[in-house]
């Protein structure tokens, strides 16, 4: 049951909340208080908050491509601008013979929201879901995506494609990827909350921010079924260098942006003759 406060006690949390920097304050007021289960709870969260945590990471879960994700402390906070990630990989997902799924996997899968909400966009254009993986290096991360995706899916722990069982090689349709792309050096640039609260694994790109990429791209066409692909949510500003891994490792680049949240995949197909 959410606290029930005066009008005056929530206007004493926004005041604390504005004070603290939150831009959103009357909206994560509202949000904490309806996920406190009691006055105590609360104050503790709204200490937490003021302290820097993500609000997702205070009140355990996000909202993401209107499912709810749950969010530990020290995890990665799924991002809006990833929704365009999951879009277009829906878009692009081949409609298997009667009784077959697309086989997806979702690397550097963080809390698995991005795998978990492509499967979910399957199953909503009836194509009976899909056959979902996802692996992240992190072992907090994969406790989190564990929670979330139950049995629907497997998550495994380890380095990108060495975290995956050998009967995947070359059955995967689609390889969605939200791997750091933040330079190393503009890391101290970004907000406080992500750069203090959320793993340095899950936000740092390596010097010119598309190391992991790189190594994305170059494993990707020995797991990808012919005609399958791999989406890289990049920046604009990466985006080149992303399509010269994704070029490099043969296969066919397209870069696609979508304006209103400032996002940017690259998306590199398999041929159907490798």
């Amino acid at each position: 049951m959410p606290v029930t406060l005066s009008p005056g006690q929530l206007t004493g949390i926004v005041t604390t909340l504005r004070a603290s920097g939150c831009v959103f304050a009357e909206e994560e007021a509202q949000l904490l208080t309806s996920a406190a289960s009691g006055p105590g709870e609360l104050a503790e969260m709204v200490a937490r908050r003021v302290a820097g945590l993500p609000i997702e990471q205070v009140v355990g879960w996000a909202e993401f491509c209107g499912l709810r994700i749950a969010v530990e402390p020290g995890t990665f906070v799924p991002r809006r601008r990833s929704e365009f990630l999951v879009r277009r990989a829906a878009e692009l997902s081949p409609r298997p013979a009667a009784g077959a799924v697309p086989v997806v996997l979702d690397l550097c899968c963080g809390t698995g929201a991005i795998g978990l909400a492509l499967a979910a966009a399957l199953h909503g254009a009836s194509l009976h879901g899909a056959e979902l993986h996802a692996a992240d290096i992190d072992p907090v991360a994969v406790r989190c995506a564990r929670r979330n995706v139950g049995e629907r899916g497997r998550v495994y722990q380890g380095d990108l494609y060495e975290a995956l069982p050998p009967g995947l090689r070359g059955r995967v349709d689609i390889i969605v990827v939200n791997a750091p792309y933040v330079p190393t050096d503009q890391i101290a640039l970004m907000p406080a909350e992500a750069r203090l609260h959320e793993p340095g694994v899950a936000l740092d790109g390596g010097p010119d921010g598309v190391e992991i990429h790189r190594r994305v791209a170059g494993g990707a066409p020995a797991w990808l079924a012919s005609g399958g692909c791999l989406l890289i949510e990049t920046s604009e500003r990466q985006a080149p260098l992303t399509t010269a891994a994704v070029s490099a490792a043969g296969l066919i680049p397209e870069v696609v942006t979508d304006d209103e949240w400032s996002a940017a995949v690259v998306i590199g197909r398999r041929r159907s003759d490798q």
